[in-house]
């Protein structure tokens, strides 16, 4: 992604689906040598490709939210719930073949069918919370606005 920014590649920046997995845990801010605040640029692709009608009738950051909303109330991702969500809004006919995908999957024990709690969710939130006040503070300083 980033070098297509440097090469000037507007529309297929804007098109990538990249920045809409971005969760902001800031974990590669963190580890970027050179000190890239990559969450903020995750932050200005989505606003910039849903101003300008980037996205697919909002199924990015349909996406998007709903992850995060399940990583916010268990501390990790429930893939079923989050295709299943996802594709009843979205496109509930064309993705009828999904379903023996997700059957294979369960006979191979790769497939959860209800979402399970991490151990110390009330210190992942705790976390999500210091990240939010720091994302405000960002937003209120010129930084990173958050969606």
């Amino acid at each position: 992604l980033f070098a297509m920014i440097a090469a000037g590649l507007r529309d297929e920046v804007l098109q990538s689906n990249t920045p809409w997995y971005c969760v902001s845990c800031y974990y590669c801010m963190v580890r970027c040598p050179q000190e890239i605040h990559i969450t903020d640029v995750m932050y200005s692709l989505k606003r910039m490709a849903i101003r300008e009608g980037y996205t697919d009738h909002e199924a990015a950051p349909d996406f998007s939210q709903t992850f995060i909303g399940y990583v916010e109330r268990y501390g990790r991702s429930f893939e079923l719930g989050l295709a299943t969500r996802f594709h009843l809004a979205h496109s509930p006919l064309r993705k009828v073949g999904i379903g023996t995908l997700a059957l294979d999957m369960f006979a191979r024990d790769r497939l959860a069918l209800t979402p399970k709690r991490i151990k110390d969710i009330e210190g992942l939130h705790a976390i999500l919370e210091t990240a939010k006040a720091m994302a405000r503070k960002a937003e209120a300083t010129g930084g990173a606005k958050l969606l």
